[in-house]
């Protein structure tokens, strides 16, 4: 059995090495309603998604992100035009399952119209620190809110990798 949503779940594949094109507004705005719609527990939507599209800002998440992963100098954004953080109300009892399940929409939504992705971990981390507490007051958010992931987004610049063949033991029946 195949159809479009499970073609595009088996074809999605993190993207390393971007364009700097920057991506089109409307697929830009299709792929955050995505995540919008993803399930949340309670149905609290306690997820919020912020928006960088300013290099600058991207290259000091991309710097910071680098220090904490403890490779200096490297990129951790792989050069993406477009990064959107994902972060949610640490109070909520479902915060970091519903900030992730934003991340899966906002990627598959991403593939699904030829915008290639990766999720960017450490934003845990870094919104836990003093600096991201900081970046988090000058967005307008309370310190409640905790990092769940940032997902890049622009063109793939290059081949997109091929898939791993899925280990033998992944389903169990019981």
């Amino acid at each position: 059995m195949t159809n479009e949503t499970l073609r595009v779940l088996k074809e999605r594949r993190s993207i390393r090495k971007y364009k700097a094109e920057q991506i089109k507004n409307e697929e830009l705005d299709a792929i955050l309603e995505a995540g919008t719609w993803a399930a949340s527990g309670k149905g609290l939507q306690s997820a919020v998604m912020v928006v960088v599209q300013d290099q600058e800002t991207i290259a000091m998440l991309s710097k910071a992100n680098a220090e904490i992963q403890g490779k200096p100098g490297a990129d951790p954004f792989y050069g993406a035009p477009t990064a959107v953080v994902v972060l949610a109300d640490g109070e909520a009892a479902n915060w970091l399952q519903d900030g992730s399940l934003v991340m899966g929409n906002l990627m598959i939504a991403a593939a699904s119209i030829g915008v290639g992705s990766c999720w960017i971990n450490r934003a845990k981390e870094y919104f836990d620190m003093p600096a991201g507490k900081e970046v988090l007051k000058k967005w307008g958010l309370d310190e409640k809110y905790r990092g769940v992931g940032i997902c890049v987004l622009g063109y793939a610049d290059g081949s997109v990798p091929v898939p791993k063949p899925r280990k033998a033991d992944y389903i169990r029946r019981v």
